[in-house]
């Protein structure tokens, strides 16, 4: 077995205060996050629902599942009873959906909004225009079963630190704006969810207050 463990603590150890880790475990089976578990950790990132429920059922129920993947609408309904945070949310659309199924459950759900900053085109989110309009039009606000507690977004797939550093400073600087704009009386709007286990370094540089780290900790993925 991959030594969870050790890689677990490289990582933790490394972290600043203020700065919480997401343990990727999609793909990896649950004994990996039964040793990452025995170590302390607790919340654990996952983003294909029908294998997401299948560990939820079967493994401890204080950890804290954020989904952080692509999420379809039709698929919110499965993770609302229990879901802790959704990291990616990249529509008003599926705000909107996330909503209503909390509300089924009595649940508020804590989501970020997805930035689109990166080129690449396989990447989703808001461009920060796009998100600057959504949060202007205000509809938002009526949704009394999801909660905005920050920002998301995933950094080009690239060895240039320098491009890397420019497109998390950009979502910092505009976590900055939108805090003072829309969410300046709100503590809770203060998570920053950027880096990952190949440049997660340059996002607490980039004042990261969540790292999403899978690969590092867990190995390669058993697909």
């Amino acid at each position: 077995m991959y030594d969870v463990a050790t890689n677990l603590h490289e990582v933790k150890d490394g972290l600043p205060e203020g700065v919480r880790l997401i343990a990727i475990s999609k793909f990896h089976p649950n004994e990996y996050l039964e040793a990452a578990y025995n170590e302390g950790q607790r919340i654990f990132g996952e983003s294909h629902e029908q294998e997401l429920s299948a560990k939820a059922s079967t493994l401890p129920k204080d950890i804290e599942w954020h989904f952080i993947g692509h999420l379809q609408t039709n698929k919110v309904k499965y993770i609302a009873p229990y879901i802790s945070m959704i990291e990616a949310v990249d529509s008003f659309k599926l705000l909107k959906e996330i909503n209503k199924q909390a509300a089924k459950h009595n649940r508020i759900i804590n989501v970020l909004l997805e930035l689109h900053i990166a080129e690449e085109v396989s990447k989703y989110g808001f461009k920060i225009e796009e998100c600057r309009q959504l949060l202007e039009e205000g509809a938002w606000r009526e949704l009394k079963n999801v909660h905005i507690s920050g920002l998301m977004m995933m950094a080009s797939n690239t060895d240039d630190e320098e491009q890397i550093r420019k497109e998390m400073t950009e979502a910092a600087n505009f976590f900055d704006e939108v805090k003072e704009k829309y969410f300046a009386n709100d503590p809770a709007f203060k998570e920053r969810s950027w880096g990952m286990s190949n440049d997660y370094p340059i996002a607490i540089e980039c004042r990261s207050t969540m790292i999403r780290v899978g690969t590092k900790i867990f190995g390669p993925r058993i697909y």
